[in-house]
This record gives structure tokens, C-alpha cells and sequence, in this order.
């Protein structure tokens, strides 16, 4: 029994004395860097709806409108790809036609674009009767992940530097960094105004206006530097 009290003595101490040496003993200094910027969007995804109107007894046709909205984008120079069929009423049109002779057909589009001043353009190329409304629907930044880690290397120097400073005013030097922590994205993306042109808008003289605002990006990185 004495021999099994003394092995499990021998044992704790043992332990004890490991974790004594794994204590780090260095002095250290905790900073923080941050690093911003903002971007235009150049990836904006447009949702129009065009709707069929009756002028008196005479109907402007969803075809009409669908092909000023085409031409209007090859005349802006968007490719036809970036424009694209999200929603639509009219697939079962005749059908509806003989149920109800006053059936208006209408259809949502989706459009891509990467300056809203095209979009402005489009938009007074078309029957304003026949817009039954726009919508911004989500925009990102081409270049935003390269961005990103950018931002992250300047936030990681601007910790070193702030390290620096402080440690130099005690008359110390910096050492090497001991651990980094990445603070996350933060990107907060701009909030436009829903804007609309309906068709009792009509007679309003050009396009509506829409708020253009940035994206922004903040970075923050947490560095651990050993002081020497």
C-alpha cells in the first residue's frame, strides 16, 4: 500500500512539473489593426416587370414591350445573356384570353448590369405605360475577395505597427508574433431605395432616379507579438 502511495506521489509531481514547464513565461503584448475601404457594386441584378395596358379598346402587347426591352439592352450594350425570364402570367395566355377578354399578360425580368446609368437608359426606351415596376434585387463587387484578403494583410501590419510603437516607448523591441486571429468579414453591403415606375407614373418626364451607394469593408485582426 505505502509502495502505491509513493508510486501516485511520484506521479503527480511528475505531472505537475510538465505543466510547470509548458507555461509560457515570455512577456507578450496584445494589439489589434484595422484596415477599410469602400467600392462601388459592379454586379447589380435589376428586376423588371413589364405589363400589358389598354389604351381605350386598343392593348399594347406583351411581345411589344418585349421587344423594347431587348433592343434596348443590345442598344446599351449588355449582353442578351444578362438578361433573363424570371417570372411570367402569359404562359397559359390564350387559354385565359377566351376565359377573359380583358386578360392582361405580364412577365418579370431579371437583368444584370454594372452601371445603373445603362439601366436609366433602358428603362426611357420603353413604353413607361407598360412597366408595371423595377426593383433592385442584389448587387456584389467583382473583385471582393481579393479585396478582402488585401484589407486582412494591411489590418495584420497595422497591429505589427501598433505593437511597435507602444513596445519602443518602453524602451523594448518587438519580437516575433506568437498568434493571429482572424476578426471575420465585415461587409456591409448599401441600401438602395426601392424605386418603381408604374404605369399611373407614366406621364412623370424620364427615368426614376435611384440612390447609388458603396459597399463597404472593415477588417479587424488580433495579433499576439512576444516583447524581447
Amino acid at each position: 500500500m505505502k509502495k502505491l502511495i509513493a508510486f501516485a506521489l511520484v506521479a503527480f509531481l511528475g505531472v505537475s512539473t510538465a505543466m510547470a514547464q509548458q507555461v509560457d513565461l515570455r512577456r507578450k503584448i496584445n494589439v489589434s489593426g484595422t484596415a477599410e475601404t469602400e467600392v462601388t457594386p459592379d454586379i447589380i441584378y435589376i428586376g423588371i416587370s413589364l405589363k400589358e395596358y389598354l389604351n381605350g379598346k386598343k392593348k399594347t402587347d406583351i411581345t411589344e414591350l418585349e421587344k423594347q426591352l431587348f433592343a434596348a439592352v443590345q442598344k446599351a450594350g449588355i449582353p442578351k445573356e444578362n438578361l433573363t425570364i424570371s417570372n411570367l402570367s402569359s404562359w397559359n395566355y390564350e387559354t385565359e384570353k377566351k376565359k377573359n377578354p380583358d386578360f392582361l399578360a405580364s412577365k418579370q425580368y431579371r437583368l444584370k448590369v454594372s452601371d445603373l446609368n445603362k439601366f436609366n437608359a433602358i428603362l426611357e426606351a420603353i413604353d413607361a405605360k407598360g412597366i408595371a415596376n423595377t426593383n433592385i434585387e442584389s448587387y456584389d463587387y467583382s473583385k471582393i475577395e481579393s479585396l478582402k484578403k488585401d484589407l486582412k494583410i494591411k489590418a495584420l501590419l497595422a497591429a505589427k505597427d501598433k505593437a511597435t510603437y507602444m513596445v519602443e516607448a518602453l524602451g523594448n523591441k518587438l519580437g516575433g508574433v506568437i498568434e493571429i486571429q482572424d476578426g471575420g468579414d465585415n461587409v456591409i453591403q448599401p441600401v438602395y431605395r426601392n424605386f418603381a415606375m408604374k404605369a399611373e407614373m407614366a406621364d412623370a418626364a424620364g427615368a426614376p432616379e435611384i440612390d447609388f451607394k458603396k459597399i463597404k469593408l472593415n477588417f479587424t485582426v488580433n495579433a499576439i507579438f512576444e516583447i524581447k
